[in-house]
């Protein structure tokens, strides 16, 4: 006589029917959003958490398969993260363990920090959509952006004869650019000539941190642009592998959309 399963009988069939009906009725629910985040890095997973907890309905797009971006691995490799004070207040906030380095700076394990950061979206109550691509944006009347236009991120690597696979689109009341030194949201104005984009500067820590905070903003209508982002759309020195700027520009970036109302 055997024994009983630990597990319950459940066929290959219901594993398919849950995962196709439970993907759709999201996806049904966040296709119009109050804010779609493109870029699940650090600052834009920080801009989803604090509008999530507002009780904005946010969706965030990724490229690649895992979220987290540069927050995984750190700087060369090593995969500690740094941050610079005041910014170990948002690590405390989050419940990640960090010791000091050096007076005013922190450090922390990478796969930790990244863990809580992503959980505590999720837990906000942050949708995402991982392995999409952001291939356009979505532009109504008085030149206002209104939604992104997405696709599968394996659509890229198909040979060029077959990639006529269109799009789809998502509507939202904000789109943030969250996408890193790439501001691909914002190259998307610069190719319609609408937008300069001049590219970020060299390193220089001591400013990049304050002047990436200080130019998170509205930069053209329904378009917020945080993060590294910022530092291509002003031509700010980019900040290397600390991240308190990142998180805090994320915070900055959900107070500026709520502050619209």
């Amino acid at each position: 006589m055997g024994k009983e399963p630990v597990f319950a009988r459940v066929s290959e069939k219901d594993v398919s029917r849950a995962i196709v009906t439970e993907f759709a009725a999201t996806f049904e629910e966040f296709v119009e959003s109050d804010v779609v985040i493109i870029g699940a890095g650090p600052s834009g997973l920080t801009a989803a958490r604090v509008l999530a907890d507002a009780g904005r309905s946010v969706v965030v797009i990724e490229r690649n398969n895992y979220l987290g971006g540069g927050f995984w691995i750190g700087g060369y490799l090593m995969n500690k993260i740094t941050a610079r004070a005041p910014s170990q207040l948002e690590l405390e906030e989050l419940g990640i363990p960090f010791k000091e380095a050096s007076p005013g700076l922190y450090v922390a394990d990478g796969p930790h920090a990244c863990s809580k950061l992503i959980a505590a979206a999720c837990d906000a109550g942050a949708k995402t959509l991982n392995m999409t691509v952001f291939d356009d944006l979505v532009i109504r009347e008085g030149n206002r952006v209104s939604g992104v236009v997405i696709n599968w991120t394996p659509i890229q690597a198909l040979p060029r004869q077959i990639t006529c696979v269109d799009p789809i689109a998502i509507e939202a009341n904000v789109v943030v650019d969250a996408t890193g030194h790439d501001a691909m949201v914002l190259a998307k104005l610069a190719e319609r000539g609408v937008l300069e984009l001049p590219g970020h500067d060299a390193m220089w820590v001591e400013q990049s941190e304050d002047l990436i905070l200080e130019h998170t903003c509205e930069i053209w209508p329904g378009l917020i642009v945080t993060g590294m982002a910022v530092s291509t759309a002003f031509g700010l020195p980019r900040m290397g592998p600390t991240f308190g700027g990142m998180l805090l520009s994320g915070k900055r970036a959900a107070e500026v959309i709520l502050e619209r109302g």
